[in-house]
């Protein structure tokens, strides 16, 4: 049996290990590309102008407005999305009852399940001819790519969080209670506390697949080459500048991509890095 069990080991640790050199091929081929084509810019005009013209005569490749209307429909997403998704969580854990429990939180997973394209499909139909009556503009918004991408996330902040709250003792529960703590005050004070850890990195996640969605923005957003100025002005993510342009690009076109590829890399790094940190400060 030992020599079984040592088989075993080192069959996961070369699944392990080919995940990650799966992921370490793929970084070093995007910036292999995209490094050398930001390096020969001016950086300053990279990031700093808003002039995304490839077809022109010289061509120009500049990114601000895809940086700005990624960072805004990604907090936009995350506003909305977060206190909703950790509600239902807290309700499904702490307050529904268990015949009740057992029905939504598997429908509402399945939503995990539906393809991008549809919901993007759905907003185009119903969101944006709302938006647009009722507030003005095309209908094409950040407002409407903020509001899809909240729906998109609720899965996985739900999901996450209701087995980070779930794997809380029972006894932090019947103990604050039995201190005199009503149940709200418990839930507030110490089961989402004690489950933090997981309640964070399900923001994360959910943060990840908003800044990486492609499809359902694109069909929602106006896909505008410019600075959104509000919450109805039509913008372009970088994942939605890829996904349109990649099949045609070629020379220097294609190159700026990968760039755009790099920085978005970069950017999903950093939010990643700057909520760990902070979980860990609060949690210190």
């Amino acid at each position: 049996m030992r020599w079984k069990e040592r088989i075993i080991e080192k069959a996961l640790l070369l699944v392990t290990l080919s995940s990650i050199l799966g992921l370490a091929l793929i970084t070093v081929f995007i910036f292999k590309e995209g490094v050398p084509f930001i390096l020969k810019q001016d950086i300053a005009r990279f990031f700093l102008s808003s002039d995304w013209w490839p077809a022109d005569k010289p061509p120009a490749f500049n990114i601000l407005s895809m940086i700005v209307g990624t960072v805004f429909v990604t907090i936009g997403a995350m506003i909305l999305g977060v206190p909703l998704g950790l509600g239902c969580a807290v309700f499904l854990t702490e307050h529904a009852p268990r015949s009740v429990a057992a029905v939504l939180k598997p429908a509402l997973e399945l939503l995990a399940g539906i393809p991008s394209v549809v919901y993007g499909f759905i907003g185009m139909i119903f969101l944006v001819p709302f938006i647009r009556y009722f507030w003005g503009g095309t209908g094409f918004s950040m407002l409407a790519g903020a509001i899809v991408l909240s729906i998109m996330i609720l899965p996985t902040i739900i999901s996450i969080s209701v087995d980070a709250i779930s794997a809380v003792p029972r006894s932090y529960r019947d103990g604050s209670i039995a201190l005199g703590a009503t149940k709200w005050q418990t839930t507030h004070m110490v089961i989402i506390k004690a489950a933090r850890s997981g309640i964070v990195s399900a923001i994360i996640l959910g943060m990840g697949r908003a800044v990486g969605e492609t499809m359902a923005v694109i069909m929602v957003a106006g896909n505008a080459k410019h600075v959104p100025r509000s919450i109805l002005s039509a913008f372009r993510t970088l994942t939605s500048t890829m996904g349109l342009e990649m099949s045609y690009a070629t020379g220097d076109h294609q190159k700026a991509l990968f760039a755009v590829g790099v920085v978005l890399f970069v950017m999903i790094m950093i939010l990643n890095s700057i909520a760990l940190l902070a979980s860990k400060r609060r949690t210190g």
